[in-house]
């Protein structure tokens, strides 16, 4: 039975954990982890007045409408800008405290902090719950559900989109209906670390976030990042090649070392195997960290590598684990 307070099978991204854990690894480490694109949409010039003065209202609502265009949202007040998409699932959670709840599972564990006591269902043709809660594209497997199918379910639904950038045909947007779509802005632009993401909601739930939020609810340098990613199509359009040649390529790699795979988006590729533990221990002695699974010991989950080198020791380190098993 694996030790439920094993960090590594919550969140991605724990290198410090992992350092100290594998302390004889090489350097410098590479991080496989998580769901975040290894390229990033080149930051704004630096503009030191951004951490000295206070993030001006007007620029948030540029950035909300820059936001909603993208989505195609026709009213921006019907999107919320928010600190990352993770706060908004716990906000919602104390917004919407229903009692007949459901989600479609296996999900992001923040989603389960935030409705601890919905009903976990493995079919969204299963729904009969007064709020649903899902993601579309899912995380770890990828799994989606077709929009037609999830403007069908009655009650209150909750759709988490933080991978839906990858491939825009599965967003639920811009015909929501009432649905509550979450958006994210780190995983696809690769600048988790500024906090930003969106929750799209009918007005009366909008009003309910933002005051919430207060005043300031993301930095002078999200807004300044996201306003000018949303507004630059040819990247994302570029992006968007980039990520899916890197994922079939990642497909060749961990097919040729002898591992299933059984799902995943242009950001991220889930394995199944009988020895997925001691591969993730493999793994981590060899300086390169991947996702294990409270849920299920088989399986991982491995990011994109970021350049050539990482390729490079990613192939090495999974042809040494064959050759050593």
């Amino acid at each position: 039975m694996v030790a439920t307070a094993d960090p590594f099978r919550f969140h991605g991204g724990r290198l410090a954990v992992a350092a100290a854990r594998f302390e004889t690894a090489p350097t410098p480490w590479i991080d496989l982890s998580t769901g975040i694109s290894p390229w990033s949409y080149p930051l704004p010039d630096d503009d030191p007045s951004l951490a000295r003065r206070l993030p001006e209202p007007e620029h948030l609502g540029r950035l909300e409408v820059a936001a909603a265009r993208t989505f195609g949202v026709a009213d921006p007040a019907e999107v919320v800008a928010v600190p990352g998409s993770d706060i908004a699932i716990r906000l919602l959670g104390a917004l919407l405290p229903v009692a007949r709840s459901a989600m479609l599972t296996p999900i992001y564990s923040g989603h389960r902090a935030a409705w601890p006591d919905a009903v976990a269902i493995a079919d969204a043709d299963a729904v009969d719950h007064d709020l649903f809660i899902l993601a579309n594209p899912n995380n770890p497997d990828g799994r989606t559900v077709a929009p037609e199918r999830l403007r069908e379910i009655r009650g209150q639904v909750i759709v988490d989109e933080a991978f839906a950038d990858t491939d825009p045909a599965v967003s639920l947007l811009p015909d929501r209906g009432a649905a509550i779509v979450l958006r994210s802005f780190g995983k696809f632009f690769g600048l988790a670390g500024l906090r930003l993401g969106f929750v799209i909601a009918d007005i009366s739930v909008a009003r309910r976030l933002r005051a919430l939020l207060g005043d300031w609810p993301v930095s002078g340098f999200a807004m300044a990042a996201g306003l000018a990613a949303y507004q630059d199509q040819q990247w994302q359009d570029n992006q968007r090649r980039r990520l899916r040649d890197a994922a079939s390529r990642l497909d060749e790699l961990l097919t040729e070392s002898g591992l299933e795979l059984v799902g995943g988006t242009s950001l991220f590729r889930l394995i199944t195997h009988d020895k997925a533990r001691e591969l993730f221990e493999y793994l981590g002695q060899s300086g390169i960290l991947v996702r294990p699974f409270a849920e299920n010991e088989r399986q991982l989950r491995f990011g994109l590598p970021a350049h050539e080198a990482a390729w490079d020791r990613l192939t090495d380190a999974l042809k040494n684990w064959r050759q050593d098993s």
